[in-house]
């Protein structure tokens, strides 16, 4: 399905500048990074990855799942990630100011290099969902509904400008492997399992696929 690639080639990119993102700004609170990236990092996530990625995720992907797959809206993977969604926007409006204007004291340098290791953790693991989890699963219950390909938009001039203002990011902020931070697929390596969501078995497997599962 070639909106699945697409947002998983979107997925390697947004990874990529989210690393950068860490490294910025580590320098940018011992005063070494250029203050001005700050506002081209805040664009990416925020017109890139939010208005052009995560809105095609929940208006095409997520609605197909909800109305042609059957599938909940309102609990399991897609409430989930949808959940996570607003929650991560909410944390990085907090953050842009701070990336845009720059650290004006030393509390503010603890809190945007506390916020920059919330979102980007949060971040990691949610693309790590998606990728191993509810791609996958939800591109097959799809095609057993008959729905080969999902529909995509292209980039408004906002959203391509702020991906291209990011493009040479990872150039000079190489990114950052957090080694503090536990990646991986499956549902239990997912922030919203036990939260939001109990996981794909629980959430969305129908008798039969249970009763499979069980003669294996």
């Amino acid at each position: 399905m070639k909106l699945i690639d697409t947002f998983q080639q979107e997925h390697v990119l947004i990874d990529q500048v989210l690393g950068s993102l860490r490294t910025y700004v580590d320098e940018l609170v011992v005063g070494t990074a250029d203050a001005a990236d700050g506002k081209r990092f805040a664009a990416f996530f925020t017109e890139f990855a939010g208005r052009f990625h995560h809105d095609r995720e929940e208006n095409v992907l997520f609605d197909a799942l909800v109305k042609e797959a059957q599938l909940p809206r309102d609990r399991g993977p897609v409430h989930a990630i949808t959940h996570e969604h607003a929650e991560m926007e909410e944390w990085l409006r907090a953050m842009t100011p701070l990336l845009e204007h720059g650290p004006q004291s030393d509390d503010d340098r603890v809190r945007l290099r506390t916020m920059a290791i919330r979102y980007s953790h949060a971040l990691w693991r949610h693309i790590d969902a998606e990728t191993s989890v509810l791609y996958p699963e939800g591109m097959e219950r799809l095609r057993r509904c008959g729905v080969r390909e999902l529909p995509d938009r292209p980039m408004s001039e906002t959203e391509a400008a702020a991906r291209d203002g990011a493009a040479t990011l990872p150039l000079r902020y190489p990114p950052l492997d957090d080694d503090v931070l536990v990646r991986g697929e499956g549902c239990f390596l997912c922030r919203a399992y036990g939260e939001t969501c109990n996981g794909l078995e629980a959430e969305w497997w129908t008798d039969l696929e249970w009763d499979e599962f069980h003669e294996r």
